[in-house]
């Protein structure tokens, strides 16, 4: 019998999703007779204990007799249980100095810690995550900023609606005018975009045709790896090689600011790769666009003039076109920036059965059979010591225990 415990959110501000849903819960102890789910009584979550209890699920506040813990944002320090296995977004792996300490309390406490940011095919694809609802949220943050921005129309926030069904309803008989939005992306992030995009109604047009015309009609288009980045030496494009040489690419975006009303970026970044453009573009009387929905949300990133996270109540801020500083949004001389890093908290409940799905589909049973190649390519530390591919965080954490 292995326990598994839904552990409460100790981060603040608390994260209200979960890995498991009741009714998940319940179908795996139908299902699968040697697993337990027990839940850590939380206040927080979208689902409450009440509901965990209906379901047949036990919840208590100890949970020092479960083998492995399933939860959503970085666990604080002083919560950690030694020698037990976690399953969490860590935010270690790209060195993350706000998460250096968690990291090393990971290691002295003989802790595994299995990242679900790692959790991938062969190929490289991500096999579990928020970014389905993360681009569904941040797409309809980036219009709704629009439009507050324009006059042109409103849209209601996401999180006061009670779930993706209703968020759908606020769609009937709106009218998007004739923008034209750049996607950024191929992977969930952009999947939940293009939801949006269909669900209210904007038009599709290839990249070659968005750069040379204006339209009647709202427009979009998807720019991929291949529309975005070209090898300096040799004008070319392979997903592979960018992935293993992200140093040797530029970025061709430039053009799109150009003919763009509103930025949906949903690509990955880390600091080996180019930017979409630099910070001084936007100075340009050729760069046009003017609302960035930035869902990937990293910190002087793809997105250079992103200048940190603002919160679900308040996401939008401004960016002075001149002093690249912080402004009020909406502002004439500035470029409309939402960049919030918990987007998926504005449709919780659905947000958590999507990841829950997926986390049964594809990570349950390998880690019930105590591991797999795509859990050892995820864990990034194994009994305290970091694993083979994550040697590289050793200075990270510092000298390391023998």
């Amino acid at each position: 019998m292995i326990r598994i415990g839904l552990i409460k959110e100790g981060k603040h501000p608390a994260d209200n999703r979960v890995a498991l849903t009741p009714a998940q819960c319940k179908w795996i102890h139908k299902q699968i007779a040697d697993v337990k789910i027990v839940v850590q009584s939380s206040p927080h979550r979208c689902f409450t204990d009440k509901e965990y209890a209906a379901a047949g699920v036990e919840v208590k506040e100890d949970m020092s007799d479960c083998d492995v813990f399933f939860g959503i944002k970085e666990v604080p320090v002083d919560m950690l249980l030694p020698g037990k296995t976690y399953l969490f977004f860590s935010h270690t792996k790209k060195k993350q100095p706000q998460n250096q300490k968690l990291l090393r309390a990971i290691v002295d406490k003989k802790i595994t810690l299995i990242d679900y940011e790692c959790l991938e095919h062969e190929d490289g694809q991500r096999i579990i995550g928020f970014g389905f609802f993360a681009g569904v949220v941040g797409a309809h943050n980036g219009l709704m900023a629009y439009g507050k921005r324009t006059g042109l129309y409103n849209l209601e926030r996401v999180y006061r609606q009670r779930s993706f069904r209703e968020l759908i309803h606020t769609y009937f008989g709106l009218r998007i005018p004739n923008v034209k939005i750049a996607v950024t992306g191929s992977g969930r992030v952009a999947h939940g975009i293009l939801e949006i995009m269909n669900l209210v109604g904007i038009h599709e047009v290839e990249p070659d045709e968005y750069l040379s015309r204006r339209f009647a009609y709202p427009v979009y288009t998807q720019l991929k790896g291949a529309d975005l980045y070209r090898h300096k030496q040799t004008d070319t494009y392979t997903r592979i090689d960018f992935h293993e040489h992200p140093e040797q690419y530029a970025c061709t975006f430039l053009p799109y600011s150009m003919q763009t009303d509103i930025l949906l970026n949903g690509v990955y970044w880390d600091e080996t790769m180019p930017r979409l453009f630099e910070k001084e573009a936007i100075s340009s009387d050729r760069f046009i666009i003017q609302t960035i929905a930035d869902i990937t949300d990293d910190v002087n990133g793809s997105v250079p003039i992103n200048l940190g996270d603002q919160t679900i109540e308040d996401p939008v801020y401004g960016v002075s076109r001149k002093s690249f500083e912080k402004t009020a949004p909406y502002q004439e001389d500035s470029v409309d920036i939402i960049a919030v890093g918990n987007l998926p908290n504005e449709l919780p409940r659905d947000a958590s059965r999507y990841f829950g799905e997926q986390l049964i589909k594809y990570i349950l049973e390998d880690l019930i059979k105590d591991g797999s190649p795509m859990i050892k390519r995820a864990t990034i530390v194994d009994k305290g010591k970091l694993s083979p591919p994550y040697e590289y965080l050793k200075d990270y954490v510092g000298v390391l225990k023998k």
